[in-house]
């Protein structure tokens, strides 16, 4: 395979003329990172396998400027047959190169700074890392023995030898670092990054149920202020356990298909809420654990489906444009919270999550500030 072309053609895709990470991009072998990915969503994942492929297909699909899933609820591609249908959620993947890089970028990360990648996936991020920092300056941590094993082991196949470590990333972490990069979601902060972070040190991470990024640096108390960017990135939560828990909508009682609870009519048409990125975050924000669910009808039904862990459900539903009839339950009415977001957007102009000043305590609670607008995630205790 002539892999370095191809790497080459996706640095100059990801990557400013000039930038320090165009050389990376263009020497780390993407292709020995992912072997076998999975395509597709839902109950349609099938495997792919890139040393079975003919010709330049491998490279073809791998040195381009997307992620790649490498593992769906509990099978990684690694181990599953042709034949194999998982049913599930992602897991882990390979991030897309330019994402990766943009995450960096944030982190500001220098020469002789000790970088704490969170979520190892597939190693290629770490593998940037050690190239651009040197082995000896790159910790990568993922919850997952597995993953841990095959990029230790595909890492030093590129004679790359960081720390690859298994750990939970909102528990204990295995050092001190000037930069800590996570490649996860999580919210609240884990009090762990706050703790290893040195004094000056730089945290860039996404919030889960949203798609802002947030930048923070260390405070003399020990906890962190910086601010979410004008840019936006999505990626699998944080978590304890192989695999992700059950839908909310197929745990609380008749949120799925159920018709008890409160009739209204909706204020505007249903809206995929998961794709609507302003949106998405905003409610991510405003009512921290909402899950979201939506599907399409052949006859141009549209819904959608709100969730939350304190049981309060919404579902949304309208024939293309029209105004949805809506059906919600629980402690809270949620479509009424995003209709009320849809409002103020629409009178505003904006919503206030990007650019909102972040400030992170000690325990890793999180206070979003913009004007007169304000959020809180609580921390865990």
């Amino acid at each position: 395979m002539n892999w370095e072309r191809h790497a080459a053609w996706l640095a100059g895709q990801v990557t400013e003329p000039g930038s320090r990470w165009r050389p990376l991009i263009a020497v780390v072998p993407r292709h020995e990172f992912v072997p076998r990915w999975w395509s597709g969503e839902g109950r349609g994942w099938r495997l792919l396998d890139g040393p079975a492929m003919p010709g330049q297909e491998w490279a073809d699909a791998v040195y381009r400027d997307v992620s790649l899933v490498t593992q769906v609820g509990t099978l990684h591609a690694d181990h599953a047959s042709e034949d194999d249908r998982p049913d599930g959620r992602p897991t882990s993947s390979s991030t897309k190169p330019g994402l990766v890089v943009s995450m960096y970028r944030h982190a500001v990360i220098g020469d002789g700074m000790d970088v704490l990648d969170v979520g190892t996936g597939s190693g290629y991020g770490a593998a940037l890392l050690a190239t651009r920092l040197g082995d000896a300056r790159v910790t990568s941590i993922d919850i997952d023995p597995y993953l841990v094993k095959a990029a230790q082991e595909r890492l030093a196949g590129t004679w790359l030898r960081p720390v690859v470590a298994v750990a939970d990333a909102t528990g204990p972490l295995p050092g001190s670092y000037d930069r800590i990069v996570s490649m996860t979601s999580v919210a609240p902060v884990p009090a762990s990054w706050l703790a290893a972070l040195r004094p000056g040190g730089r945290l860039v991470t996404t919030l889960a149920g949203t798609g802002l990024i947030v930048t923070a640096n260390k405070t003399r108390d020990g906890g962190a202020k910086g601010q979410t960017e004008f840019d936006r990135a999505g990626f699998m939560h944080a978590r304890s356990h192989p695999d992700y828990p059950p839908s909310l909508l197929r745990s609380i009682p008749g949120a799925l298909h159920g018709d008890a609870g409160e009739v209204t009519t909706g204020r505007y048409p249903v809206v995929n809420t998961a794709r609507a990125w302003e949106l998405y975050s905003m409610l991510g924000v405003t009512v921290p654990g909402i899950e979201h669910h939506f599907e399409s009808g052949q006859d141009g039904t549209r819904t959608a489906w709100l969730a939350h862990p304190d049981g309060s459900w919404a579902r949304a539903t309208a024939i293309g444009d029209e105004l949805p009839m809506v059906l919600q339950d629980g402690p809270r009415r949620l479509w009424d919270i995003a209709d009320e977001i849809r409002h103020a957007w629409l009178t505003d102009g904006n919503l206030p999550a990007y650019g909102a000043a972040v400030t992170i305590t000690p325990d890793g609670s999180i206070r979003l500030v913009k004007g007169q607008w304000q959020a809180e995630i609580p921390a865990l205790h």
